[in-house]
């Protein structure tokens, strides 16, 4: 991560996407707004040989169906303490 780049809010991520046509990238951009609340995303051209990038931020603390179950069930997980290797 770069030295003056700001970690996003609590409960936020930002997401990069990078893909090789603007189709395939909105495609994951969908997918993710289907699960979580999420800001208008930016695009950007991918580099020289075409791609394309985008980036929006989604807030996990705002998750719908099926991140909401996922998030539910991973975060018992954290929180016990790792079992023990044997007797």
């Amino acid at each position: 991560m770069e030295a003056q780049q700001q970690l996003p809010d609590t409960g936020h991520a930002d997401v990069r996407v990078v893909a090789a046509t603007p189709e395939v990238a909105r495609k994951v951009a969908e997918v993710l707004r289907r699960c979580f609340a999420a800001t208008e995303q930016r695009s950007y051209p991918a580099g020289a040989e075409g791609g394309t990038r985008l980036h929006f931020t989604v807030d996990t603390t705002r998750a719908a169906e099926p991140a909401r179950s996922w998030l539910a069930a991973s975060q018992s997980a954290f929180d016990e303490p790792p079992e023990a290797d044997g007797p």
